[in-house]
């Protein structure tokens, strides 16, 4: 099994808090982490309906049967679950004893805010970062092939060919989890909608403009990517808070947490495929910033992500912010094999803006090598050392 960077987060944190919380997409690895981690723990998992139906209508009853630490899977399916805990928890006054995990983050910080707000960390599973596979003794050398297969743990722990794989777990998330929060009648419908996102990876966010080439309401498209990003299908890169005096941009970028999810949606099926695709930068740079994304959040990292691009068409990838008054670190990413000194322009146009020095500034390309001068600094996709220098 591949070792998770939140292992020794999860063990640290129930040495301070009566409950830690484990949210992520589904088949992200959070049961296998946490029954691996805590062997001690009894588990129970509520999408077992016998499980669920006695947590429902007796949640005293469920719970006091536990009487050591208790992991509790996909606990936001029985939300009446919270109140009960938070009793329990603050009369016994002592650290580590629920470990709770779901895949709907929107209904679990719902709960989590009205009943164990200071009383549960929370941490984000996500799938696989590059880091994460290299420790595991899993090495790609191809960046095509990473992203067109994703980073789903079962992929690699089953060896699933990916159209094995994703088409099914586009039909369970559809099945279990939308209809378990949102009452949509048309799921074709839904889906479709899901397929015009995965067309604008890394574009910047027109809610009208999906609506109407998915024949839907504005209100309807806003209220299905909320869907999407409290499923952990999408998030959306916020542009940088700070305003050189130039008209920018100010609505986000929507990015999949998976490109192997995403070149499944597109119907990419191969390599030769995905290089070929009309789009394909789009999907390379999704790739970069997503496994950035992963590594901040899997070693619980305090760096802040954004883009920046203005009307006339100056666009930086990606600005990490370390603090609020810390240098920013900018970061293009380009689909190319070899380097080039032309791939800093938009970085430079950025950097005379701001008055940031050179030595702050990178590309992250498709090589297999890293180059790291003085004055200009590239870095390969898979340089994994390098790259988490940058987050930290």
């Amino acid at each position: 099994m591949i070792n998770r960077k939140l292992t020794n987060s999860i063990k640290e944190l129930l040495r301070y808090y009566p409950v830690v919380t484990l949210t992520g997409p589904r088949q992200s690895g959070k049961t296998t982490l946490v029954k691996n981690l805590l062997t001690n723990y009894e588990y129970v998992t509520l999408e077992n309906p016998d499980t669920k139906e006695f947590a429902e209508s007796d949640p005293k009853g469920f719970l006091e049967q536990f009487k050591k630490g208790c992991i509790i899977d996909e606990i936001q399916r029985v939300p009446n679950l919270f109140s009960y805990i938070q009793t329990i928890v603050d009369d016994a006054n002592k650290e580590g004893m629920f470990v709770l995990t779901g895949s709907q983050n929107f209904l679990l910080l719902e709960k989590i805010t009205q009943t164990l707000a200071g009383r549960t960390a929370i941490l984000k599973l996500l799938p696989f970062d590059n880091n994460e596979l290299t420790d595991g003794g899993i090495i790609i050398n191809d960046i095509n092939e990473i992203a067109l297969k994703g980073c789903y743990p079962r992929i690699y722990d089953k060896n699933i060919p990916i159209d094995k794989f994703y088409p099914f777990y586009i039909q369970t998330y559809v099945e279990r989890d939308v209809k378990q929060i949102r009452n949509i009648a048309n799921f074709s419908t839904f889906i479709r909608f899901i397929k015009l996102c995965a067309g604008r990876a890394g574009q910047i966010l027109n809610i009208s403009n999906i609506a109407n080439d998915c024949d839907i309401k504005h209100e309807t498209a806003k209220s299905w990517l909320a869907l999407l990003q409290s499923s952990y299908l999408i998030y959306f890169l916020e542009p940088y808070h700070k305003n050189f005096n130039k008209r920018i941009i100010k609505s986000p970028k929507m990015y999949f947490y998976d490109t192997g999810l995403l070149c499944s949606l597109l119907g990419l099926k191969s390599t030769h495929q995905l290089i070929q695709y009309y789009n394909y930068g789009a999907i390379i740079e999704n790739y970069v910033i997503s496994d950035i994304k992963k590594r901040i959040h899997h070693n619980l990292l305090n760096t802040s992500m954004y883009y920046w691009r203005n009307k006339t068409g100056h666009e930086v990838d990606l600005i990490l912010e370390k603090s609020e008054n810390g240098t920013p670190v900018y970061i293009e990413v380009k689909g190319n094999k070899t380097i080039s000194d032309k791939f800093f322009k938009n970085i430079d146009y950025l950097r005379k803006l701001s008055g940031e020095p050179r030595k702050n500034s990178y590309i992250i390309y498709c090589g297999s090598q890293s180059y790291l001068s003085s004055v200009n600094k590239y870095i390969s996709w898979n340089n994994n050392d390098v790259i988490d220098e940058l987050i930290r």
